[in-house]
């Protein structure tokens, strides 16, 4: 058993929920906690990071820096991080299992060592997301890189000055956020320049949001085109508390939205940067009766919703949530501007249409967009494939809450990767799951 008392891999089948009722503290955002940890070890001395999750990305970056020479040491629910400075230790192979995010900040950083190897178990999925875009900013600035053809095992070799580079953002915003990791410890600093249709700009800046918090000062062009942070500088040691997560509390706020009931869930701040906070305003778009009181946002489910066409690049990461939603209202919904969900855990686009299709809803796609037309009735009663993605898990699971029988989700144990109280969570509102022990991936 894991430290959610659910089996280490599992399918878990869905029961319909008749109402989902009652009061949530919103998780700590997984964005926020491996920010926060990786600029605690940045810095010299020690850190208290208050609240971190427990997610598979937070324990990806907390081993990864560790085995880079930090002090961690885990205090009910915060971390104690004792920083190495701008001196990780060399010669070491890190690995952040399937953690995207985690991978890419660390590939930064690495340019800080005389020999860094980032590897990956998990060879059909973070195996094969490109970090290309990132690897020639890197040999730019004069690191040496080895990869296999812009894909992981990376190993990662400086010492680099810094100066003026370009980083792709078009295909993730994750890009420029480890060259900004690395940006003040390097003597001359970097003037980034961001080329390209820049993606998801609410990351960058959490990224920005984290450094300033840390004692780094940065600037930046109203679009995020230009970026500059001066060399020399220090992260500071200190006392900083994670915030809720918005991307997996838009799977909880649109659970609520579709059943009736009254859903009250805390810890969610009213000036937030995750560009994830956009979800709730899609939900009111939709129909929904959510208000907000302080940190808490009150949700009335049952209510109709109807469709909408919006950009969702702002908010990537609750595009599944929202899709959930978008199958239970009025009229098609479309999702513009979301390339970049192919490049996720799954095909995101590909994928979500064929599941979708496999419970009985219409959907349709582009190579940038994704439509789903609302039903007022899905009938359940099939085996829908998680593939291993906690984003897509979130959105089946979702379904089966208004199936008119279970659903049941293969691989649904992928949840920890940024949610693991997921289903636990639910259960509290009074949905119903049955959790099956399986030997699969």
């Amino acid at each position: 058993m894991s430290a959610d008392g659910l089996p280490e891999r599992f399918d878990v089948v869905v029961h319909p929920a008749p109402e989902l009722r009652g009061e949530l503290r919103a998780q700590p955002s997984k964005n926020y906690t491996t920010r926060y940890l990786l600029a605690a070890a940045l810095a010299d001395g020690e850190t208290r990071v208050v609240g971190v999750a427990t997610s598979e990305d937070a324990h990806a970056m907390l081993h990864c820096l560790e085995v880079w020479g930090a002090g961690v040491q885990l205090v009910g629910d915060d971390a104690v991080i004792r920083g190495f400075g701008a001196s990780p230790r060399a010669s070491v192979t890190l690995n952040p299992g399937n953690a995207g995010a985690v991978a890419r900040f660390l590939m930064g950083v690495a340019a800080l060592t005389t020999g860094t190897t980032v590897v990956t178990d998990h060879a059909d999925s973070l195996g094969r997301r490109p970090q290309g875009d990132l690897l020639a900013a890197l040999e730019r600035l004069g690191a040496r890189v080895t990869s296999r053809d812009g894909m992981l095992p990376v190993t990662i070799s400086g010492p680099v000055r810094g100066g003026v580079v370009e980083v792709s953002a078009e295909r993730s915003s994750q890009y420029a956020s480890a060259l900004m990791f690395l940006a003040p410890l390097l003597p001359d600093g970097l003037e980034l320049r961001l080329t390209g249709d820049i993606k998801s700009h609410a990351p960058l800046r959490q990224t920005l949001d984290t450094l300033a918090a840390f004692g780094v000062r940065a600037s930046a062009s109203d679009d995020l085109s230009r970026i500059s942070i001066s060399g020399g500088q220090a992260y500071r040691a200190g006392r900083i508390a994670v915030p809720g997560d918005y991307p997996g509390s838009a799977a909880l706020l649109a659970a609520a939205a579709l059943r009736p009931g009254e859903l009250r869930l805390s810890n969610l701040r009213e000036h937030d940067l995750q560009g994830e906070k956009e979800a709730v305003a899609v939900l009111r778009e939709m129909g929904a009766d959510i208000t907000r009181e302080g940190d808490t946002l009150v949700v009335r489910g049952g209510r109709p919703l109807h469709a909408v066409t919006r950009d969702g690049d702002g908010f990537t990461d609750a595009v599944q949530a929202l899709t959930a939603a978008a199958a239970g209202a009025a009229g098609t919904t479309t999702w513009e501007n979301v390339s970049t969900l192919r490049l996720k855990e799954c095909d995101r686009i590909s994928d979500t249409r064929r599941e979708l299709e496999r419970v009985g809803l219409s959907a349709t796609e582009t190579a940038d967009s994704l439509s789903v037309t609302g039903a007022a009735h899905i009938g359940g009663g099939v085996t829908a494939d998680g593939h291993g993605d906690h984003r897509m898990i979130m959105l089946l699971t979702l379904l089966g809450l208004r199936a008119d029988a279970p659903i049941t989700i293969t691989g649904a144990h992928h949840i920890r990767k940024s949610y693991p109280m997921f289903f636990r969570h639910l259960e509290q509102l009074g949905a119903v799951f049955e959790y099956r022990p399986t030997d699969g991936h």
